[in-house]
C-alpha cells in the first residue's frame, strides 16, 4: 500500500517546482489556481525567490503547499492514505480533496501570516535535540523556567523543542548534560507547535469554521492524534490544535505501517521525510517527486 506524504518548513528551496511546472500541465494548473485564490504569483515566489526570501514563514508555507499538491497531481497515483508534516498536513488535505485547493491555499496563507506575526508579538524559538529519548527530554522541559515543550517527534533520536527563548536555550544545555548528542538551534521566527501559538490558533479557528471539510478520496492522518480521521467535521478542531500541539510524526508513520502502508512517496520538495521514515522503519520503501526525473523514477518503481 502506498501513502503520499508532504514535508513541512525547512524543505523549501529556490527554484522548487519549476521543472514540474514547465513539463506537466497538472502541476501548472495547481500553481495557477493557488495564485488566483490568494492573490500571489506562486511561480515567481517559488522560482525567483532567494533562499532568505523563501525562509520567511509565510513564503515557505505557501511554496511548500503549492509544490506539494502540484507534484501529487502530476504523479497521478491513487494512494491508500495521506499525511503531512505540520504545514504539509494542509497539502495532504487538499490532495485528498478533504478541502478544495482554493480553500486550502487561503488557510495556508493565513496560517503563515499569523505564525509570523506571533513570533513578533511573543518571541520564541525552537531547537532540534538529537540522541535523547522522548521521556528524558520531557523531563528536561519540565524543570526549566518558562515555557518549553516537545514540538516535533520526528523519528527515534530526533526531537524538536519549542518555547520561550531562554527556556529553550536552558533545556538545550541541560539535554546535552543528560546525554543528548547535540542540541541545534533552528532558524525559525517563533515557537511553533507550543502554547506560545495560542493566539494564532484562535485566529485560525475563525477561518477554519468557515471552510467545508469533506470525507475525501482516502484517509488523512492527523499530526495531533497520529491517527486517520474518519469524521471530516473533526478537522477544524484538529487544525486549530495542531498549531500549539506536537507533531507526532514517529507515531503517525508507525500507525500507517501497522495499517498496511509499506511505500511512502514524498511530494513537493526535498527528501527530509523519506530520511525520517527510514529511521522509523528500515523496511519502508521511500520515493519522492520533486521534478520530472524523480516523478518518472517513482512511477516506474510503483508500477514495477
Amino acid at each position: 500500500m502506498v501513502a503520499i506524504v508532504f514535508p513541512g518548513q525547512g524543505s523549501q528551496r529556490p527554484g522548487m517546482g519549476q521543472d514540474l511546472y514547465s513539463t506537466h500541465p497538472e502541476a501548472r494548473a495547481v500553481f495557477d489556481e493557488v495564485s488566483e485564490s490568494v492573490g500571489m504569483d506562486l511561480a515567481a515566489l517559488c522560482f525567483e525567490s532567494s533562499e532568505e526570501g523563501l525562509r520567511q514563514t509565510q513564503n515557505a508555507q505557501m511554496a511548500l503547499f503549492t509544490c506539494g499538491v502540484a507534484a501529487y497531481r502530476a504523479l497521478g497515483v491513487m494512494p491508500a492514505s495521506f499525511a503531512g508534516h505540520s504545514v504539509g498536513e494542509y497539502a495532504a488535505l487538499a490532495a485528498a480533496d478533504v478541502v478544495s485547493l482554493a480553500d486550502g491555499a487561503k488557510l495556508v496563507k493565513l496560517r503563515g501570516e499569523v505564525m509570523a506575526s506571533a513570533g513578533d508579538q511573543r518571541p520564541g524559538t525552537m531547537a532540534a535535540v538529537l540522541g535523547l529519548e522522548r521521556e528524558e527530554l520531557e523531563a528536561v522541559c519540565r524543570v526549566v523556567d518558562g515555557t518549553c515543550v516537545i514540538a516535533n517527534d520526528n523519528c527515534p533520536g530526533q526531537l524538536v523543542i519549542s518555547g520561550d527563548v531562554n527556556a529553550v536555550q536552558a533545556a538545550s544545555a541541560l539535554a546535552v548534560e543528560r546525554g543528548a548528542k547535540r542540541a541545534l538551534p533552528l532558524n525559525v521566527s517563533g515557537a511553533f507547535h507550543s502554547p506560545l501559538m495560542e493566539e494564532p490558533a484562535r485566529n485560525m479557528a475563525v477561518a477554519l469554521s468557515q471552510v467545508e471539510f469533506r470525507s475525501g478520496i482516502a484517509p488523512v492522518y492527523s499530526n495531533v492524534t497520529a491517527r486517520s480521521v474518519a469524521d471530516a467535521a473533526q478537522w477544524p478542531d484538529l487544525l486549530e490544535r495542531q498549531l500549539k500541539s506536537p507533531v507526532l510524526w514517529t507515531e503517525t508513520v508507525r500507525n500507517m505501517i501497522a495499517e498496511g502502508v509499506d511505500t511512502f512517496v514524498e511530494c513537493g520538495a526535498g527528501e527530509v521525510l523519506g530520511g525520517l521514515i527510514r529511521r522509523i522503519d528500515r523496511e519502508a520503501k521511500c520515493f519522492r517527486v520533486v521534478d520530472s526525473a524523480t516523478l518518472e523514477e517513482t512511477r516506474a518503481a510503483l508500477s514495477g
